[in-house]
């Protein structure tokens, strides 16, 4: 490792975090912090490092973007027959990171993963830009192509087949939910003295312990 690498650290001092502070609810804290990182110009808050397992049992990692919380989990879209969606449904778990290097900030969401209704995923879909819909559908995800031609011929292939009427939702596009059952907080602090905050769910009941940085 370089001594440029291996130099470079960065003393955490903004701010602290108490188990005796924070909200009795994790959906509410994460709203507490979101809320926060959008008012202090936190470039897409909402990205957020999604992290599965293959079929092989290999960790796998992407960054998307958070849509919604809602019915008590984290939704996010996709193409169900990437490569992310099918490791979601061989195995439907998964871990969701945020980081808001502004605050000295850190999230990490474990839980179960389903799909959300067809409902839910039709009325974001109609909500996405047109060219994000004519992407949708444009797009098979994770597969090898040979050129970036093939998406731009595509691409303008179904926007003369859709021209003039709305675009539907492909049956293979839809939204995940996370449903936490661990959800801690990270504050940075001095020294590497970190502070985390940990809910995990015991007998049916978020309970709040701390961690060791």
């Amino acid at each position: 490792m370089s001594s440029a690498i291996s130099d470079l650290r960065n003393e955490y001092t903004l701010s602290g975090l108490d188990a005796a502070e924070v909200a009795p609810d994790p959906i509410i804290q994460f709203r507490q912090w979101f809320d926060a990182a959008v008012q202090a110009g936190v470039p897409e808050p909402n990205a957020m490092h999604v992290s599965t397992v293959t079929v092989e049992g290999r960790p796998d990692g992407r960054i998307v973007l958070l849509k919604d919380v809602s019915n008590g989990g984290f939704v996010f879209y996709t193409n169900y027959e990437s490569r992310k969606g099918q490791e979601l449904t061989h195995y439907p778990f998964a871990t969701l990171t945020f980081f808001y290097p502004e605050l000295e900030q850190q999230i990490r969401i474990e839980g179960v993963v389903e799909k959300v209704r067809p409902e839910e995923s039709d009325a974001y879909f109609s909500s996405r830009p047109r060219g994000s819909q004519i992407g949708a559908w444009v797009s098979n995800q994770s597969n090898v192509i040979e050129s970036r031609d093939v998406l731009e011929n595509r691409q303008r292939e179904l926007e003369a087949q859709f021209a003039g009427q709305p675009i539907p939702r492909p049956p293979y596009w839809g939204g995940f939910r996370v449903l936490p059952d661990a959800i801690e907080f990270w504050q940075g602090r001095p020294s590497r003295l970190h502070d985390r905050i940990r809910y995990k769910i015991i007998d049916g009941n978020w309970q709040i312990e701390r961690l060791a940085p």
